[in-house]
């Protein structure tokens, strides 16, 4: 395995990584920072008013993005394991 395919199996997976956790990390973002304004606002520093939306938040959109996310996975699952199966493997032998 060349180190250009070594980089080229390593760049796919922190896409596909990304592309996985982008969703519920921008959704828990968006709502973090609006909880954090209305405490600024109101001055309420509750510890749980930022937790339980957060996690509300989180569930829901784990719930609705989970067979994309699945999907996804099937797919870097296939692409390495049909596609890049030999260079997996060469990179194993020259590691032992």
């Amino acid at each position: 395995m060349t180190p250009e395919q070594a980089t080229d199996l390593i760049r796919l997976t922190l896409v596909v990584a990304v592309e996985i956790s982008a969703p519920i990390l921008i959704i828990t973002l968006l709502i973090g920072l609006g909880v954090s304004i209305f405490q600024s606002v109101t001055q309420i520093h509750e510890t749980t008013l930022i937790f339980i939306p957060k996690l509300v938040c989180f569930t829901i959109t784990f719930a609705m993005t989970f067979p994309w996310i699945m999907k996804m996975l099937i797919r870097f699952s296939y692409e390495i394991l049909v596609i890049h199966w030999g260079n997996v493997i060469s990179l194993a032998h020259n590691a032992i």
